[in-house]
């Protein structure tokens, strides 16, 4: 944790939060009394909150043009109830790092699994990848290709997984990393982050999970997506990848999987086929590999880390990934049958 920006965090939701009152730290706050307290703090962003804001420095090396156009968005009235709009923050850096301020949402409980909002997620997901794109450049200028404007920026999903692959190299050898590498290999160009998506584009979270869900107003407010840092244009189909993934590995129990998916296309999210018996896998396969290859990747990395076997849990997404290679293997050209 790097106290500095913690400290300057927490200015920041309090001034956003109590624009009239000033002190010389959080702890002074003379309009709620209280301090701050951080809720997260990791190299893709630290986040501080004061009373009922939220402020969050995003990582070092942000593009500034990107995160303009992905805050646009956030903010824009087309995507009420369906992202958390932004507030005005005190501060726009700390430290070098962007920083922007939120309303405080309700997280998702994890110690209630059978509460996860897997409906919610599916119709919000569904509602975001339906929004034309055009319909942003107000805000954003032209979409990305369009020839003009800054444009909508490319969703990072893709990018995450490769660096994922690249912390886990980075860790050191490890013997269970040779399934993943070979999954990861059998992967399309455009799921390593290498290339654009063949399209057609929508408007995408770029990091779909739990996580990503807060209730506002707080305590029980409708549910909305958070955090844009990989919003963009690309495959809707990688939004619903990580859920499929969880699925295929035997995490994600079939019911709320299914009740995922079944308001996702009760919403006519564009990523599937909309009849309900149509077989989605056609489409979730690749991004649902890539986020194998992924959770695996940074299983492997932190475990290295520290010093430890991977859990049960993150066994299963390297066996995963030990499955999705040699099927691969299987359907190569030439593969013996």
């Amino acid at each position: 944790m790097t106290a500095s920006v913690v400290r300057a965090l927490g200015r920041v939701a309090r001034d956003t939060a109590h624009p009239a009152v000033r002190a010389e730290h959080p702890a002074d706050c003379r309009a709620c009394g209280r301090g701050s307290t951080v809720l997260a703090d990791r190299p893709d962003g630290t986040v501080v909150r004061h009373g009922e804001v939220v402020a969050k420095a995003h990582a070092d090396g942000t593009d500034p043009a990107g995160h303009r156009a992905r805050l646009a968005v956030a903010a824009h009235p087309l995507l009420a109830g369906v992202l958390l709009p932004p507030l005005p923050a005190a501060a726009e850096e700390v430290s070098g790092r962007p920083v922007t301020a939120w309303p405080y949402g309700t997280p998702v409980d994890p110690t209630d699994p059978d509460a996860a909002p897997w409906e919610q997620a599916g119709t919000l997901l569904a509602r975001l990848h339906a929004l034309p794109p055009a319909a942003l450049s107000d805000a954003v200028g032209a979409p990305a290709g369009a020839g003009s404007g800054p444009g909508l920026p490319d969703m990072r999903g893709p990018a995450k997984a490769a660096r994922a692959v690249a912390r886990m190299r980075a860790a050191g050898p490890h013997p269970a990393a040779v399934p993943v590498e070979r999954a990861w290999r059998r992967l399309p160009a455009w799921a390593r982050g290498e290339t654009r998506p063949p399209g057609p584009y929508a408007l995408c979270h770029g990091d779909l999970h739990l996580g990503q869900l807060v209730r506002h107003p707080a305590p029980d407010g409708p549910w909305l997506l958070i955090d844009i840092d990989d919003l963009g244009l690309g495959d809707p189909a990688w939004d619903l990848g990580r859920p499929a993934a969880w699925y295929a590995a035997g995490l994600l129990p079939p019911e709320p999987w299914l009740r995922f998916l079944g308001a996702y296309r009760s919403a006519r999210g564009p990523a599937v086929p909309a009849a309900p018996d149509a077989d989605p896998w056609p489409r979730l396969d690749v991004p649902a590999r890539a986020l194998t290859v992924q959770t695996a990747a940074l299983a492997l990395a932190k475990s290295t880390a520290e010093g430890r076997n991977p859990d049960d849990v993150e066994t299963l997404m390297i066996d995963a990934c030990a499955r999705i290679a040699a099927l691969a293997t299987e359907l190569a050209p030439g593969a013996s049958s």
